[in-house]
């Protein structure tokens, strides 16, 4: 055996070591970039947990892309519930966040708790996430001083798209700037491992990102963030009707599904499908 296959054989044999939010800390001291994808069901998520992705957030996104929302104010707890018990059958490395939607935290710390509580106890999450700043600090508190990991999220909170009233960017006004700023801070002092930062102005979000010992996480928010999460099927073009500035398509497979499917119709209508070979 050379010295490349002893490696390989090693590496193989290694016990597998889990994304945690120490970890993924750590990544920050160490300048390393973190990578997130949502991920709704067994199959995506073994994907790609497979590949290598250190985080996979169960977002309340399910809502438009699976359930075929306009918004996520429609999704429940227990959707949020069915969906990470199937994404955690198909992980075995990466740090499964299970979103907490709308209506399931804002009535009070208790409440959110409690909710918190069935995602880690019954869905088998290992963390949950929460949008908001200054309004939702007492329910981050009083989750991460009970061993409930909670990632923050400001700026764009999709949530409260009908108090914005639309998806522009956040936080590029000063006075709406100092404030997320602001929020960033006291999450961090409430317990929260790490805050999304969605469309918010990059030099903003390299301000935040420094100012912080936990990692940041940029959708729209410029390359400084510590990590970048993306919606899976924007990222592999899936989702071809959806096309802000921060979505890097890395294939099309909205096209290609749909290739492939023209040619199984031909095939069966030409008799050409299936074979004797595919037969009993």
């Amino acid at each position: 055996m050379n010295l490349s296959d002893k490696h390989d054989a090693e590496h193989q044999s290694a016990p597998l070591k889990r994304v945690t939010t120490r970890r993924l800390q750590d990544m920050k001291k160490k300048q390393k970039k973190i990578s997130c994808l949502t991920a709704y069901d067994a199959l995506i998520a073994r994907i790609i947990d497979e590949a290598g992705i250190d985080l996979i957030l169960v977002g309340d996104s399910l809502g438009n892309v699976v359930q075929g929302h306009e918004t996520t104010i429609p999704v429940t707890l227990e959707d949020i519930i069915y969906h990470t018990k199937a994404v955690v059958k198909g992980v075995q490395r990466a740090l499964v966040v299970a979103d907490m939607p709308f209506m399931s935290y804002q009535i009070s710390p208790e409440e959110a708790f409690r909710n918190a509580g069935r995602l880690m106890k019954e869905a088998g999450a290992s963390a949950v996430k929460i949008e908001g700043g200054h309004r939702v600090a007492k329910a981050v508190r009083k989750m991460t001083e009970a061993g409930i990991p909670v990632m923050a999220h400001l700026g764009l909170t999709p949530q409260s798209i009908n108090q914005f009233g639309s998806y522009r960017p956040r936080g590029e006004s000063e006075q709406e700037a100092e404030e997320i700023m602001k929020d960033a801070l006291e999450l961090e002092q409430a317990g929260a491992f790490a805050i999304v930062l969605e469309k918010i102005p990059m030099q903003l979000a390299q301000k935040i990102t420094s100012s912080l010992m936990v990692p940041t996480i940029g959708i729209g928010a410029g390359p400084h963030c510590d990590g970048q999460i993306l919606v899976y099927s924007d990222m592999v073009g899936l989702t071809i009707d959806f096309s802000p500035r921060f979505v890097r398509r890395y294939d099309n497979l909205q096209e290609r599904i749909s290739h492939s499917v023209d040619s199984y119709i031909q095939d069966i209508r030409n008799c050409n499908f299936p074979s004797i070979d595919e037969s009993y």
